[in-house]
């Protein structure tokens, strides 16, 4: 499904583009319920002057501009504003991937190329990929300016939406830094590298959804619901002994694998 339509530009190439959301919501949603006749809980929306229950089509967005006094502003009038060019993905610099905390990342899509534009898009991705640099552009979405990084990828162009600096909080939290050993880092490396593999997405899976779907089955059938065995949180040992194990543990794995 189409999230929405654009155009990427910049110098005077203009590439119009469809976007797709990239990520999906897989999460085991419930709903509330009254405790004693376990009927739904349903919130209602209503005017604080009549008291009359309202429906979507009855709503108008509104801004306080004195106390209790609104200006109505409605989608079109917000989109009669915009310009061509706010409407538009412009690119505003290039950058290399490397360079960017991934705090700032928010939401992702995916980019294809409308018709017309397919040669200006592969052009774009290639030069990129030969240049291993992003582009990093903006746009208005609904009400705001909306940062994004235009990222190429073997298969095309991921757009991710990004947060502007005031939104982040300070990231340098301060620590005590103890002293770590030339033995200590030597083992902790050889960790790391004992357990590098390639990042395949397809190996992981939200296993607690998992388990959560099977309690609302149990509970469906009216089993008993059994509690989780206690997991012995082990022994406390030294740091390098723990490093050796870990280590050990690894190669194992990897021989099994």
């Amino acid at each position: 499904m189409i999230s929405r339509k654009s155009v990427i530009t910049f110098g005077m190439v203009a590439i119009p583009i469809a976007m797709y959301t990239a990520t999906q919501d897989n999460d085991i949603h419930f709903n509330q319920l009254h405790k004693e006749d376990g009927s739904r809980i349903r919130y209602k929306k209503t005017c604080a002057n009549c008291g009359k229950e309202l429906k979507a089509e009855d709503i108008v967005r509104g801004y306080e501009y004195d106390d209790g006094k609104y200006v109505v502003i409605t989608d079109e009038e917000i989109e009669r504003i915009k310009t061509e060019k706010e409407k538009s993905i412009q690119i505003l610099h290039f950058a290399q991937l490397n360079q960017i905390s991934p705090v700032y990342y928010d939401k992702t899509y995916q980019a294809v190329p409308e018709p017309g534009g397919e040669k200006a898009f592969e052009l774009l991705r290639s030069a990129l990929m030969a240049e291993q640099k992003i582009a990093i552009g903006k746009t208005v979405m609904g009400t705001r300016d909306t940062l994004m990084a235009i990222i190429p990828r073997e298969e095309g162009i991921i757009i991710s939406t990004m947060f502007f600096a005031d939104e982040v909080k300070e990231l340098q939290r301060q620590y005590p830094k103890p002293e770590v050993s030339e033995q200590e880092l030597k083992m902790a490396r050889l960790l790391i590298n004992s357990m590098d593999t390639p990042f395949n997405p397809a190996m992981y899976k939200d296993e607690y959804q998992e388990k959560l779907r099977n309690l609302i089955e149990s509970k469906i059938a009216g089993k008993e619901i059994v509690a989780a065995k206690p997991e012995s949180p082990g022994r406390v040992i030294d740091l390098m002994e723990a490093l050796k194990a870990s280590v050990e543990k690894a190669k194992k794995e990897k021989v099994v694998v």
